[in-house]
């Protein structure tokens, strides 16, 4: 039952999603505050060094890179039968 309910509300998120979506006219501009914070946070990890920001940005994305990779690789494995 909960993973039931947990698939609808994924869909019900994804229909708003969709939906927000649609009805927005300048994506740009509708995830700018997000990708300023983004910036911001790495500039302060920085303590204002746009350079070093750069490479803890760019270290941020390989990780996440990473993490996609392992998890696309264990899915196939388990649609595979295979163990992780």
């Amino acid at each position: 039952m909960a993973e039931q309910t947990t698939s609808t509300a994924s869909q019900w998120g994804r229909i708003g999603a969709h939906l927000k979506w649609a009805n927005t006219a300048d994506r740009t501009a509708a995830t700018a505050p997000a990708r300023a914070a983004l910036d911001q946070k790495f500039l302060d990890q920085a303590d204002g060094d746009p350079d070093r920001a750069a490479h803890l940005r760019k270290a941020h994305f390989q990780r996440l890179a990473l993490k996609s990779a392992a998890s696309r690789r264990a899915k196939a494995a388990a649609r595979r039968g295979e163990a992780a």
